[in-house]
């Protein structure tokens, strides 16, 4: 009886009806999210933070020296003006000028910024929407308020070395020590406010011009290849990150010279 009732289950007439995919619409923030651990995410954040900062150093160099040269009346600010004073002045090797302060700041200042930032994502993002903008957004300026603190000292050594035979100091050390003794620590704050009003509207503007670029790039490839996502991913990154320098520049400026500006007073 058993074999007869296996027998019709066994009906090649019968249509096998395939079984939908198993697919989990929620998103949960867990320890472990992206497949990292929380003291991974640091550690990439770290990494990531310091060869993007180096990798692009010599045209932070130039940017800093088109800045500073600006605030003198008689000097020009353009862009091979700048280079042609670094090269003439200190050579190639002047142009990744206070590099090590680089390196010590950013390592340290992006292990912060995305603790903070997955700290803020698991408050801030719910199940039901877990691709909400705004709530994205509010975690990247904690972050930023949070990153800048630990950044801004390094930051002002960096640039204070960067200006190459017009800086006084010998090093990073030698600039930390000197500052410390001349003018306190509140010296190395002094761009604090202005590095904040920079780089919170720069992480606001950033993300939402990120999210619009890629919604209107990917009508355009709607079911592109790998490679034509990656496109569409650098493209939209290009476009935020010109859009969100081109309005945070002028505060941009304003920090360069307060973090400059002893230098500046006895140069120009």
């Amino acid at each position: 009886m058993a074999t007869t009732e296996a027998a019709k289950f066994k009906n090649s007439d019968l249509i096998p009806i395939p079984q939908p995919p198993d697919y989990h619409t929620e998103i949960t923030v867990s320890p472990a999210h992206d497949g990292l651990h929380f003291w991974q995410f640091m550690i990439a954040g770290s990494v990531a933070g310091m060869v993007e900062h180096m990798a692009m150093f010599p045209i932070d160099t130039i940017k800093t020296r088109m800045q500073v040269l600006g605030s003198c009346p008689i000097k020009s600010a353009s862009l091979r003006q700048a280079l042609q004073s670094i090269l003439i002045s200190d050579g190639p090797a002047g142009l990744y000028r206070g590099i090590g302060a680089m390196g010590l700041g950013a390592g340290p200042a992006h292990a912060v910024y995305f603790s903070v930032y997955e700290m803020c994502k698991r408050k801030f993002i719910s199940s039901q929407n877990p691709n909400n903008p705004v709530a994205h957004a509010a975690a990247g300026v904690f972050a930023t308020v949070a990153s800048d603190a630990v950044f801004t000292p390094m930051d002002m050594v960096k640039q204070r070395l960067q200006l190459g035979s017009g800086s006084p100091y010998k090093g990073v050390f030698d600039c930390v020590r000197v500052v410390l003794k001349e003018e306190g620590f509140r010296a190395f704050y002094a761009s604090y406010r202005t590095t904040v009003l920079m780089n919170a509207p720069f992480t606001a503007v950033h993300f939402a011009t990120y999210e619009a670029a890629k919604r209107g790039l990917t009508r355009v490839w709607p079911e592109g290849t790998s490679e034509e996502q990656l496109v569409v991913h650098a493209t939209a990154g290009a476009a935020a990150g010109a859009l969100a320098a081109a309005v945070t520049t002028p505060l941009d400026v304003v920090k360069t010279q307060l973090q400059c500006q002893v230098i500046l007073e006895k140069s120009c």
